[in-house]
C-alpha cells in the first residue's frame, strides 16, 4: 500500500487538536481497500441505547482489535474480532502517521445517505484522558461535524469538515473532552462509505 508523502493540514478549532491528510491513500489503493473491506469484515448491526431504550444503530459496524481490547459503548460490551491482514497493515501505517499506538479499530459502514452517526464524544474511561483517534475515510465523501460540549454552545458553533476518499483525520489532545462529533444523514444520492477509527484501549481500566 503506497502512501503519499504530504504535510498535515491543521484544522483550527479552539480547545481541540485536529489535523488532516486529505489524500493519505492513493486513489487506486483507496478504491481497492474499500472493496476489500466491504467483503472481508464481519459487518453486523450493533444494538445501542438511545433515550432509555435499545435500538439498532443506523449503520453496520464491527469492532476489531487485540484479544484484550474489550470496549464498552452505549452500555454494551464489545469483544473484538481478530485483525484482518488489511486492517493490521493499515493500523501500522496509521501509527506511523499519527505517532501513536493503536490496539483496536471500530469499522463503520454507511450504506447510503440514510445511515448516520449521532452526536457523541469518544471519551469512555478505557480510552484514557487525552485519546488519539486516527480516522480513515473510504468511499463517498460525507460531512463530519463537530460542536462544543459547552452548555452555552449554539448551532452557529457547529464546524463541518469534508472527509475525502482515502483521507486520514487525527484527533488528539483535549478534542474529546471539549467537543462532540457526528456524521449526519443526507438526502443527497451518495454511495457507501467506510470509516475506520483506530484507538488504544487500556484493558486495565
Amino acid at each position: 500500500m503506497t502512501l503519499f508523502a504530504q504535510p498535515w493540514q491543521p484544522i483550527p478549532l479552539p480547545g481541540a487538536e485536529l489535523r488532516l491528510l486529505p489524500h493519505w491513500l492513493a486513489q487506486d489503493e483507496a478504491d481497492s481497500l474499500l472493496e476489500e473491506l466491504r467483503g472481508s469484515i464481519a459487518w453486523e448491526v450493533h444494538r445501542i441505547r438511545m433515550f432509555g431504550r435499545e435500538v439498532d444503530s443506523p449503520r453496520l459496524s464491527c469492532w476489531v482489535g487485540d484479544s484484550d481490547a474489550t470496549y464498552v459503548y452505549s452500555r454494551t460490551r464489545f469483544e473484538p474480532h481478530p485483525w484482518t491482514e488489511a486492517l493490521a497493515s493499515l493500523r501500522w501505517r496509521a501509527q506511523q502517521a499519527c505517532g501513536a499506538r493503536f490496539n483496536s479499530v471500530l469499522a463503520n459502514l454507511y450504506r447510503d445517505g440514510r445511515d448516520a452517526m449521532g452526536w457523541h464524544s469518544d471519551d469512555e474511561p478505557e480510552l484514557g484522558p487525552r485519546p488519539v483517534i486516527a480516522s480513515v475515510s473510504l468511499g463517498a465523501e460525507r460531512r463530519f461535524c463537530l460542536r462544543p460540549r459547552a452548555k452555552d454552545a449554539s448551532p452557529r458553533d457547529v464546524r463541518g469538515l469534508e472527509l475525502p476518499h482515502g483521507s486520514l483525520l487525527c484527533m488528539s489532545g483535549e478534542t474529546q473532552r471539549n467537543y462532540q462529533h457526528s456524521l449526519p444523514r443526507t438526502s443527497a444520492a451518495v454511495g457507501p462509505r467506510i470509516n475506520l477509527t483506530f484507538r488504544w484501549i487500556d484493558a486495565r481500566r
